[in-house]
């Protein structure tokens, strides 16, 4: 199974920035997608940024031109760059990776599932 760990979150002041990360367990795996949503407390959780494996992206409109995902395929990281957070930004943020294949008995790559989570990683903005 693949299991995702976040790190990265805390409190930060209106204006500042931090860096999120998220680690697939083993580098056995390939992860066609990798992405961040987040959810603050009443409201439904949201898409934040997504990256394939190629490097395309995708980012919801709140945050274009101030966060950056990238990712590092040989070590199946996806990474959170935020920059000028408002107290808007807060919430929980959970990284998310979707079509994920594995190695088989011959070694070949199969879909082995899709849409896994992290168990999340809070960012509080402060005003």
């Amino acid at each position: 199974q693949v299991q995702l760990v976040e790190s990265g979150g805390g409190l930060v002041q209106a204006g500042g920035s931090l860096r999120l990360s998220c680690s697939a367990s083993g580098s056995r795996f390939r992860i066609n997608v990798m992405g961040w949503y987040r959810q603050a407390p009443g409201k439904q959780r949201e898409l934040v940024a997504v990256i394939s494996s190629g490097g395309s992206t995708n980012y919801t409109d709140s945050v274009k031109g101030r966060f950056t995902i990238s990712r590092d395929n040989a070590k199946n990281t996806v990474y959170l760059q935020m920059n000028s957070l408002t107290p808007e930004d807060s919430g929980v943020y959970y990284c998310n990776a979707d079509q994920v294949y594995g190695r088989n008995y011959y070694g070949i790559y199969e879909a082995i599932g899709t849409d896994y989570w992290g168990q999340g990683t809070q960012v509080t903005v402060s005003s």
